[in-house]
């Protein structure tokens, strides 16, 4: 689907959230945390909006987020490493052995 951006030009819905690299995806998050209980919430501005139960209070919401994507993504949490935006809502996510259409496909979302 394509919808009109800010800017006048057209773009894919959910384009750049999830980017192939050459040992798997990055996939940019939009962290939302002390939420009720920890979901997907669909793309905004190009990343993915993860809503997490756990504050973001010594590293927690990070552990939460890399359990999070592993549970959804169905791969180990040792194949998940946050390269950018540690202290930060918008982070930049690394996901080793996992190929671009299945990430797609198991985040459900046209990312």
């Amino acid at each position: 689907m394509i919808k009109p951006t800010g800017s006048g030009g057209v773009k894919p819905k959910g384009s750049g959230a999830i980017t192939p690299t050459s040992t798997g995806v990055d996939i940019s998050v939009r962290a939302v945390p002390r939420a009720s209980r920890s979901a997907l919430a669909g793309v905004r501005d190009g990343a993915l909006v993860i809503k997490l139960a756990a504050p973001p209070v010594d590293g927690a919401a990070n552990l939460a987020l890399v359990a999070f994507l592993s549970d959804v993504l169905l791969i180990a949490r040792r194949n998940i490493t946050i390269v950018a935006g540690e202290r930060g809502r918008l982070k930049r996510v690394r996901v080793t052995g996992l190929d671009h259409a299945r990430a797609v496909a198991l985040i459900g979302t046209e990312a």
